[in-house]
């Protein structure tokens, strides 16, 4: 405990280090006149250096044992600070306080979009949904290499709908529980559910944040992501087919877990599909921000959750009754413990460390974006370099910085690109996350669900197949859709 206090202090040193060096400089000495471009400052170095040092400590999140969000969210209020002490000393804060202000509103709506999707998957899993699949499947008995295919297949069709980080732990929760101790099959599965739940998550704009993102920049309408279903699906089959030759002819015994769903579970996964549906009707038929249709969607599940609570005494007194009459005792004492369902409970259950981590990389990247850095790393990569390399490039950078960041610099830097193009970044931003363990939020959190089992060394030991994947789910984009790389 003790070396871990000493590393973390070791490396919050350079940063402060530089925070201090910056306090002792003149602020109108960091600025560069006119519009005020600060890539070349004193200042611009040290927000890159604290920005840095923030993703290094979470990238060492599992050794730490520090919530990600922590260090981005100091890191954004630094950043964010430094550039209005400069602004302010320049007489210019109504600049940087739009910016910041813009900023936030990008933010603000897409999480409100992710905290009602994240209410909705809350809410079918204390309906016990997820249990329910998760026990048909024990039910059947599926061998190992049946089991392989059925959790891939199945993470790459409930990614677009549910996200890949909760496909992904549900369909782990099912690997652990059917080949517990198995750790050979348990590691080979969990490579396959990241690749399958990133992949399937990258034709839809409901399947991770980075489509989210661009879907909600409206420069891909809703219909055109399964343009990517293709490419998606090349780039889920490759490595899968090329790991299901290692998986070993087991059947491993039945666990005759029978789950049954709590009242409304259907209802609720129907409330969640119209929500989805009145977040497209918003955005395609209103031109307005998907995020309306999903807030009008909360609203629904609050008023089913009031008539859940309203008409729970007497669902109780019926199924009382019943199992009165059949004698079942263990069902009585289930009845007991029934508490009503509550909306705000589910709220409550949220990931808000995802969120304010998203909040924090949102807020750093927009003010790195604000004094100057994406501008030139526009004129690097989509001026010197082939925009088509260029998002090759960024999609493998991806591996190793969250895609989040990748993709919101893209979309500060607004490089102009063909419809094509866009679907590319869209299509690597998504699944190049699948080359580590650490490249994606479903890899992350396997790690932790499967610790012990699956691990970062495992994954990376099947990196070249997933590579291979990942050039072919390219070539094949390039093909499908090579009428959509011009610009008009």
């Amino acid at each position: 405990m003790n070396n871990q206090s000493l590393l973390s202090w070791h490396r919050c040193l350079p940063g402060l280090t530089l925070l201090l060096a910056c306090l002792a400089v003149s602020p109108s000495a960091l600025a560069v006149t006119g519009d005020l471009d600060l890539t070349g400052s004193a200042v611009g170095f040290i927000t890159v250096a604290i920005f840095i040092l923030a993703y290094v400590l979470v990238m060492l999140e599992e050794k730490l044992h520090m919530r990600k969000s922590k260090p981005v969210l100091v890191a954004a209020g630094l950043i964010w600070g430094l550039i209005g002490w400069v602004y302010v000393s320049n007489g210019m804060p109504d600049a940087a306080e739009h910016a910041f202000r813009a900023t936030l509103l990008e933010f603000s709506e897409l999480m409100l979009f992710l905290l009602v999707a994240m209410t909705y998957i809350n809410a079918m899993d204390e309906r016990k949904v997820f249990d329910a699949l998760r026990g048909w499947m024990l039910e059947r008995g599926f061998s190992y290499r049946s089991l392989f295919w059925l959790t891939g297949c199945l993470a790459f069709l409930i990614s677009p709908v549910a996200d890949n980080l909760t496909t992904a732990l549900l369909m782990c929760a099912v690997v652990t529980k059917v080949a517990e101790g198995d750790h050979r099959f348990i590691n080979l599965c969990c490579v396959n559910i990241v690749v399958a739940a990133n992949a399937g998550g990258a034709f839809s704009p409901f399947g991770d944040i980075t489509t989210l993102m661009v879907w909600q920049a409206g420069l891909v309408q809703f219909y055109e992501f399964f343009e990517l279903l293709g490419p998606s699906l090349v780039n889920f089959l490759v490595p899968a087919v090329v790991m299901s030759f290692f998986v070993k002819k087991h059947r491993p015994k039945s666990q005759g877990e029978h789950i049954e769903m709590k009242r409304g579970a259907r209802r609720i996964v129907l409330l969640f599909l119209l929500t989805v549906a009145t977040a497209v009707a918003s955005h395609t038929l209103l031109h307005l921000p998907p995020v309306l249709g999903m807030m009008t969607g909360l609203g629904y599940l609050q008023f089913f959750g009031y008539y859940l609570r309203r008409s729970l005494p007497r669902s109780l007194e019926r199924k009382r009754n019943h199992y009165l009459q059949r004698g079942d005792r263990q069902a009585l004492e289930r009845l007991g413990s029934v508490v009503p369902f509550d909306v705000f409970n589910r709220i409550a259950r949220a990931e808000w460390d995802t969120l304010l981590f998203f909040y924090g990389v949102v807020m750093c990247v927009g003010g790195l974006g604000f004094m100057g850095y994406l501008a030139v790393l526009s004129e690097v990569l989509y001026t010197q370099w082939d925009a088509t390399w260029a998002n090759v490039a960024l999609g493998l950078i991806s591996a190793v910085v969250d895609n989040i960041p990748v993709m919101f610099a893209v979309l500060t830097m607004e490089p102009e690109m063909s419809h094509g193009h866009w679907l590319l970044i869209t299509l690597t931003a998504g699944v190049g996350g699948s080359l580590l363990s650490v490249g994606s939020a479903a890899g992350v959190a396997l790690m932790g669900q499967a610790r012990g089992s699956y691990t970062f060394m495992g994954h990376l030991k099947w990196s070249p197949v997933i590579l291979l994947g990942y050039v072919a789910s390219i070539l094949v984009h390039l093909w499908l859709n090579a009428g959509s790389f011009a610009i008009h």
